[in-house]
């Protein structure tokens, strides 16, 4: 356990840049708090001593304003920043070197039993005010973006956006957990190859139109009389 404390609290200093030093993460930062005082009620639940478990994490929850519940399982290394607004559900599995930023929800539909939130592989990046609900894995090194929605799996090294989130590969590159800027949208994308579509079939019409009007121009015009004409001669 207490190496484990040790990579949550290097994790905190390594993705924030205004923290100084780990008595300042240690005493101050509630996210931080959050993560520690799960890993107690989660050593408790462990032992089948659920209701100390509970106990712990609701203290935890006033507190900080992070809601995880004993019953989840979390890698080394989860950083919470800012941590307000963080509900954790029970069957949510969290791997090692996770980043969450304030006001996520990895919760479940209602719909399910049994294993019924998410499972983050490792090095994910989840972005401020982001849902992930369902029974499903976002694979490693993938990012959600602020304020995506995920309802199905995620591949690893990709990254969701939008509402339902829609996913963009990386190629195989570990994400930056902290840039949450530069993601490829793929709604533009798609505008972008439509628009251009649009205006490529635009170009075809105007050719068509301008070889019916030559055509049109260099065909003789009709004089009344001139068929009685020809036939007579």
């Amino acid at each position: 356990m207490f190496k484990t404390l040790k990579a949550d609290l290097d994790a905190v200093l390594q993705r924030d840049p205004a923290a100084r030093n780990r008595m300042e993460v240690w005493l101050l930062y509630s996210g931080y708090k959050a993560v520690r005082k799960y890993r107690r009620a989660h050593w408790f639940y462990l032992h089948n001593m659920k209701f100390i478990a509970r106990y712990l994490s609701q203290r935890a929850r006033n507190k900080t304003g992070v809601e995880i519940h004993p019953g989840a399982t979390i890698g080394k290394g989860l950083a919470i920043d800012h941590g307000m607004g963080v509900v954790i559900g029970e069957t949510t599995v969290i791997g090692d070197n996770c980043l969450i930023y304030q006001n996520v929800t990895l919760g479940g539909t209602g719909k399910d039993t049994g294993k019924r939130h998410p499972t983050l592989g490792d090095n994910v990046m989840v972005g401020s005010g982001a849902k992930v609900l369902g029974p499903f894995k976002v694979g490693d090194n993938s990012r959600v973006a602020a304020g995506a929605v995920v309802l199905s799996e995620i591949p690893p090294n990709c990254t969701a956006v939008g509402v339902p989130a829609r996913v963009v590969r990386i190629n195989g590159v570990r994400p930056d957990l902290l840039d949450q800027i530069h993601y490829s949208d793929p709604v533009a994308q798609e505008l972008c190859r439509m628009h251009n579509e649009i205006q490529m079939l635009g170009n075809e019409v105007m050719h068509l139109k301008k070889a019916v009007n030559k055509s049109s121009a260099e065909q003789k015009p009709y004089e009344p009389g001139r068929d009685n004409q020809e036939e007579r001669k």
